[in-house]
């Protein structure tokens, strides 16, 4: 709908260090769908945790009441279903990534708030909190709280779909509601998967529409993470 080819991702940029009072921070902007991206280092982890020499990772998710066309209620108490489901899909993707051995019993939180919301808050939470984890292990590194390596991988996420037949990347909110295929993917850095959802809307896709649609993930998520790679760079970072 904004003139892009089927196989171009929106508009990006990552900005680090948007919150200076955090450990680690990173602004998301994917089309007119932005994220704040915070990490608070916490020390000692969960209870469950306790005595095991390991750190943790866990996320939070939330939408501003004014990030959509119409207010989202706040979740002043307990979050929905939506809600929990997507912060742990935010945890999950980012601890494979981590070796909670080598972070030592330290917990990092991220706090995903969606500013505005045009498609793709989940797989644009995800890129943008893994710049926000790496700003903060590098603080780690640099009060000597963790030895050894930290960030076994990179991880990004991109959302594909079929949009009237058509296969297209990165879906903004208008096509997204009129796929017929719709299909989220978790990366590492190494190209091995972390999560797939995908749903078929409409009529059911075969299995070579699902590797033409994983193929076309697979550019994404390349592109996405050529993309945090300029972001911790101009941060000093990895």
């Amino acid at each position: 709908m904004d003139g892009r080819d089927p196989d171009q991702l929106r508009e990006v940029r990552i900005t680090p260090g948007f919150m200076p009072n955090a450990e680690g921070s990173a602004l998301i902007e994917t089309g007119n769908t932005h994220v704040i991206c915070t990490a608070t280092v916490q020390t000692g982890v969960p209870r469950w945790m306790q005595g095991k020499g390991a750190g943790w990772v866990t996320a939070e998710y939330s939408m501003l009441p004014r990030s959509t066309s119409e207010r989202v209620q706040r979740e002043r108490a307990q979050s929905g279903g939506r809600t929990q489901e997507i912060q742990r899909l935010i945890g999950r993707s980012l601890r494979a990534i981590v070796d909670m051995k080598a972070l030592g019993e330290n917990t990092v939180l991220i706090d995903c708030d969606v500013l505005r919301a045009d498609g793709g808050t989940r797989t644009a939470s995800i890129t943008g909190a893994f710049v926000a984890l790496a700003e903060a292990v590098r603080w780690l590194e640099n009060e000597q709280r963790v030895t050894g390596t930290v960030l076994k991988d990179r991880v990004a996420a991109v959302s594909v779909g079929v949009v009237e037949g058509s296969e297209m990347l990165d879906l903004a909110y208008d096509e997204d509601a009129r796929a017929e295929v719709d299909l989220n993917i978790v990366m590492t850095g190494s190209g091995d998967f972390v999560e797939l959802q995908g749903t078929a809307e409409g009529a059911p896709f075969s299995r070579t529409q699902l590797d033409r649609l994983l193929q076309l993930g697979r550019v994404g998520v390349q592109g996405l993470m050529e993309e945090q790679t300029r972001a911790l760079r101009a941060a000093g970072g990895r």
